[in-house]
């Protein structure tokens, strides 16, 4: 949270928020006694370490993100705060400690992401479908979302998700197909799709992706990759407010007014997506719990 109070602001400064992104302080006996085991047992969400806006909301409803595969990216996209550089060794402990940590937290819907790991030849997805089977073993009724890397399009490596057959198998587009390269950098929006698709193809149940705006795109853009997703058999979309998360990273070009993200949710509904979360507080685990069915 930002707590400057300096009364003059310079002409180099960011534009300030609008009074649609301001949160309220996440309250209520299940976030607080959820915070207390992350706190008392040093577990890792993503909830947590990415200050999400709507961790009280998600956790009041049994829901919570998990990264796995290290905090450090092989990818350096402009637009996310992760680390960048020279991953550390795979913990192959890992799928053992997410399971742990979801059946402490008594989470009813865990959902899993992940750095890029294109420092390995099997890109991660070993870990991925250990760290799904260690889960299932240890929470049998909890439900799962994972939200996959592109594998750089590896059909092998995708295969050990679908053989898992997590409930909602999750990849994000991120943005438009022409401000890929730049928001993006090693990653290709056509091949974002063929990963979707061959998800769709090969028996995933429920598919999902993500967008963010405010990147500089313009709104027959965000329409075309509706209508993209829906052609790759996406059955959930998620369109939120991009951030910046430093003064590295993207700079925000626009703030969405809510009329306008209303405006596609009414698109998406209309092309045939099952769930559609569109507003500028949404982020790829939002409400996650329902897109399940």
């Amino acid at each position: 949270m930002n707590t400057d109070v300096a009364p003059v602001r310079s002409k180099t400064e960011r534009t300030p928020k609008p009074k649609w992104l301001r949160v309220k302080l996440p309250t209520g006996k299940k976030y607080t006694e959820l915070r207390s085991l992350v706190d008392k047992y040093d577990l890792h969400t993503i909830c947590t370490s990415g200050s999400c806006p709507n961790m009280g909301e998600c956790w009041s409803e049994g829901t919570a993100t998990f990264m796995i595969l290290g905090n450090i990216c092989t990818r350096s996209c402009g637009f996310c705060g992760v680390k960048t550089g020279r991953p550390e060794t795979v913990d192959w402990d890992e799928p053992e400690k997410v399971a742990r940590s979801i059946k402490l937290m008594k989470i009813k819907h865990a959902v899993v992401t992940s750095v890029d790991r294109d420092d390995l030849k099997d890109m991660g997805s070993i870990i991925w479908a250990e760290t799904v089977k260690a889960i299932r073993r240890m929470n049998p009724e909890t439900t799962l979302e994972t939200l996959i890397p592109d594998f750089q399009g590896n059909e092998r490596n995708i295969d050990r998700i679908i053989e898992v057959m997590p409930e909602v198998v999750s990849h994000n587009m991120e943005t438009v197909k022409r401000l890929t390269r730049e928001v993006r950098i090693q990653a290709k929006y056509d091949r974002s799709l063929g990963v979707l698709k061959y998800l769709k193809d090969n028996g995933i149940r429920r598919t999902k992706s993500g967008i963010m705006l405010g990147l500089g795109e313009q709104e027959d853009e965000v329409i075309q990759t509706l209508h993209d997703l829906r052609d790759a058999g996406v059955d959930v979309v998620t369109i939120g407010q991009y951030l910046q998360p430093s003064k590295k990273h993207l700079p925000v070009k626009q703030f969405i007014t809510p009329d306008q993200f209303k405006k596609y949710e009414e698109v998406g509904l209309e092309l045939g997506f099952r769930h559609v979360e569109s507003s500028a507080l949404v982020r790829s685990s939002y409400k996650a719990q329902k897109h399940i069915n």
